[in-house]
């Protein structure tokens, strides 16, 4: 089982902040918080996009789309 870096750059997308649609570029562990805190629409829309291929359940994932962040969320701990 691969592990995952929380560490490495990201960048959440398609979620309006301040009348603004800017992705908020940090790190995998925080961008993953920033989604949680989203309301349920907003988290539908966003996209969040690692710096490198993520592997979840062997599968390589270079972006997660809407509710797909929520199986990051859950390895997160």
């Amino acid at each position: 089982m691969s592990s995952i870096d929380w560490s490495m750059s990201a960048a959440l997308a398609n979620v309006t902040r301040g009348g603004n649609e800017v992705p908020e570029v940090t790190n995998l562990g925080d961008a993953v918080r920033a989604w949680l805190a989203l309301d349920n629409g907003l988290q539908n829309e966003a996209v969040l996009r690692p710096e490198h291929a993520v592997v979840v359940d062997g599968e390589t994932v270079t972006a997660f789309e809407g509710q797909a962040i929520r199986g990051l969320a859950e390895r997160l701990g």
